[in-house]
């Protein structure tokens, strides 16, 4: 069984039709990444907690680190996720691959097929982490003072003003000569250096053909919780505690 962001959807299924082995498949809403770690994770685990495990050899999670959004998980058969701190590993393939990219290009902001066929849906009654704080783009600022004022408004309006850059990772699923074209006169609107690079799905196909290297991928036993490592590892798991 795999559970997944439907920001990889396209690529999970194509890598799915290709692997040997039987998966069922659920995808989540993106908006999971806007609610804060603690509520991606109770979400995630809802998610895990609902599979029959009696039909499963092990639960599938297409997913990274995600701000800690994963971190804390268990479940009564093996979990298998990818090392990687976001999906951005995911479409580049490897996590040394994404190191490298990101550390030679800074301020570099990241888009895919799915990045923008799902860029309009959130979270049915669910509140993004500026929400929670009381924040709103909308909201009258004028009470923090006018200097203090215009800086929310422009943060909040122009959120991508911290980035220098954008590129296109190209995974060759559904129509790349499109998405470029999107991304390009986006890029040029907002002044910003544009790149598209060739993506890769070997990841994700080896998540679902059971190819689990310990270099790349985390199999976290029964009642084992996955937990951020702060190291180049990324991530490991906590022992199981008692049989669950």
């Amino acid at each position: 069984m795999l559970i997944a962001c439907e920001i990889l959807h396209r690529e999970i299924c194509l890598s799915a039709a290709h692997s040997k082995n039987i998966i069922d498949m659920t995808f989540l809403n993106k908006g999971l990444h806007d609610i804060g770690a603690k509520l991606m994770q109770e979400t995630l685990q809802k998610s895990v907690d609902g599979i029959n495990v009696q039909k499963y050899d092990a639960i599938l999670l297409g997913y990274g680190l995600c701000n800690y959004g994963v971190s804390g998980m268990v479940a009564k058969i093996p979990m298998v996720i990818p090392k990687a701190h976001d999906c951005i590993t995911l479409f580049m393939g490897s996590k040394e691959k994404y190191r490298d990219y990101f550390d030679k290009n800074p301020g570099t902001f990241f888009r895919t097929a799915g990045w923008l066929e799902r860029a309009d849906f959130g979270i049915d009654g669910a509140e993004n982490v500026m929400s929670q704080l009381g924040i709103q783009p909308d909201m009258d600022f004028s009470e923090y003072g006018e200097e203090n004022a215009e800086y929310l408004k422009e943060m909040l309006g122009n959120w991508i003003g911290n980035y220098s850059k954008q590129t296109f990772i190209d995974t060759h699923v559904g129509n790349p000569a499109a998405y470029e074209k999107i991304i390009q006169e986006d890029t040029v609107s907002r002044g910003l250096e544009y790149e598209r690079i060739e993506g890769s799905i070997k990841l994700i196909q080896r998540l679902m053909d059971g190819d689990w290297d310990e270099a790349d991928f985390l199999v976290v036993p029964p009642g084992g919780r996955i937990l951020a490592t702060h190291d180049d590892g990324i991530m490991g798991y906590q022992e199981p505690q008692q049989p669950i």
